[in-house]
């Protein structure tokens, strides 16, 4: 009987050990990111553009434009959601919303793309496109695991 008690104390105890830390600091980050201004969040991602891409001072100015309009954009839509939510009113899209939002986000892809091809050189935007293919993948991957109801993993 004590042998058992023991084997089934030691699964218990493996179990509880086994478990994966909670990851608290994503959660931290994204609230970081929120209550960054659209400027201070341009600049941000300018430098990481920088650093990854090796712009020049007239890229950086560019590409440092081009991001302050879509942080600019991105804040003004996260408030219009915000104060949708707290009002109460928030719904799922119909859709044609649907529709005219996908087509807005990909018409929005493709200027991106026409932009930053008119401001890097070939191989900055080779690279470039590689990085966006790998974060496309990253999100495909982690979409997946949610949906499946698997840890993901980092």
């Amino acid at each position: 009987m004590k042998k058992i008690f023991l084997i089934a104390l030691a699964l218990i105890s493996l179990q509880a050990i086994a478990q994966e830390p909670k990851k608290e600091g994503r959660k931290n980050h994204n609230k970081m990111m929120m209550n960054l201004s659209a400027e201070e969040a341009a600049t941000l991602q300018t430098k990481k553009m920088t650093l990854h891409l090796d712009l020049d001072e007239s890229q950086q100015a560019k590409i440092k434009n081009i991001n302050l309009q879509n942080a600019t954009k991105r804040k003004a839509m996260m408030a219009v959601r915000k104060a949708k939510k707290e009002s109460g009113s928030a719904q799922k899209p119909t859709q044609e919303e649907r529709y005219a939002m996908a087509n807005a986000k990909l018409d929005h892809k493709i200027a991106m793309k026409a932009k930053m091809k008119d401001i890097l050189n070939k191989e900055q935007y080779a690279k470039w496109e590689k990085a966006k293919m790998q974060m496309a993948m990253k999100g495909k991957n982690k979409k997946r695991n949610s949906k499946r109801g698997t840890p993901m993993r980092i």
